[in-house]
C-alpha cells in the first residue's frame, strides 16, 4: 500500500492543499497525519475542514491537544500560546471534539504513528537524537514508526545495536533493521528550508520518499499578519525556521 504522512500543519491552508495535491500525483491510497493540525498560523478552521473532509487519520499533536484543553498551554513558548488562543477562538463544537478525540498513537501492520515519542507519547518529547531512538524502537508493532513534532525531517535507522540517522531522505529499507521517520512539517519546517514537508511511504516496495514543495508563502504570512498574529511567526516561514 502507499501511504503518505504529513505533520505539523499549524493553520498553514496554503501548504496543507499543496501538499495534498502532491499526495494525488504520488497516488497515495491513504494519508496520516502525526499531529498538530491547529497552532500558530491564521487558518484552523479551513485546516481542519479539509484534514476531516479527506478522511486523513490523524494522531494528537501538543498544539491540537492545548487547544482542545487535554494538555495544559502554560508551558508552550509566547508564539504558540498566541495561536493556541486565536485556534480556540476560531473553531466550532464539532472541530474541539474532534480534536479531544484524537488518539496519541496509531499502529497498524505496515507503520507506527506517534507525534513525539512511543514511550510515554502523553509527554510530547521530542525524538531529535539517537539517544532516543531505543526507547521508541522497543515499543514498535511495524518496521517503521513515524513522527513529527521537531519540524526536521531526518531517517533514524536501528540495526542490531547500532543507531545512526540518514541525510537522504530517500531509503530502501532492510528486513533486519527498524527505521523512525521524522517527516518535517507541512506549515512549519524549522530546518532551514522553506518547502513544505511530507513523506511517501510504499509498504510493498518498502521505500521511504521525503518530498519538499513549494507552496505560497506570502500569502499564508499575509493571513498571519491580518489576523493580528505575531509578526515572527509569519516571518520564520521564509526562513525555514
Amino acid at each position: 500500500m502507499k501511504y503518505a504522512i504529513i505533520s505539523d500543519i499549524h493553520n498553514n491552508f496554503e501548504a496543507l492543499t499543496n501538499v495534498l495535491s502532491a499526495c494525488r500525483l504520488h497516488r497515495v491510497e491513504q494519508i496520516y497525519c502525526a499531529g498538530d493540525i491547529v497552532g500558530y498560523a491564521a487558518n484552523p478552521i479551513e485546516c481542519l475542514q479539509l484534514v476531516r473532509e479527506t478522511n486523513i487519520m490523524c494522531v494528537a499533536g501538543n498544539h491540537d491537544w492545548a487547544v482542545c484543553g487535554r494538555l495544559d498551554a502554560m508551558y508552550f513558548n509566547e508564539w504558540g500560546k498566541v495561536g493556541i488562543e486565536y485556534t480556540r477562538n476560531n473553531l466550532s463544537l464539532s472541530d474541539f471534539e474532534f480534536l479531544a478525540n484524537l488518539e496519541l498513537s496509531y499502529a497498524n501492520p505496515d507503520l507506527v504513528i506517534v507525534h513525539g515519542t512511543l514511550n510515554q507519547p502523553e509527554a510530547f518529547q521530542y525524538l531529535d537524537d539517537i539517544t532516543k531512538v531505543p526507547d521508541t524502537c522497543s515499543l514498535m508493532k511495524a518496521p517503521v514508526c513515524f513522527v513529527g513534532h521537531t519540524h526536521e525531517p531526518k531517517i533514524y535507522i536501528k540495526k542490531g545495536n547500532n543507531i545512526y540517522y540518514s541525510d537522504v531522505l530517500d531509503v530502501e529499507m532492510k528486513d533486519d533493521a527498524q527505521y523512525i521517520i521524522n517527516v518535517g512539517s507541512v506549515g512549519q519546517p524549522r530546518d532551514g528550508n522553506p518547502l513544505a514537508s511530507f513523506c511517501v511511504y510504499d509498504s510493498v516496495d518498502r521505500s521511504v520518499t521525503i518530498h519538499r514543495i513549494p507552496y505560497d508563502i506570502q500569502a499564508a504570512q499575509e493571513k498571519i499578519i491580518a489576523a493580528g498574529l505575531p509578526e515572527y511567526v509569519a516571518h520564520r516561514l521564509s526562513l525555514g525556521q
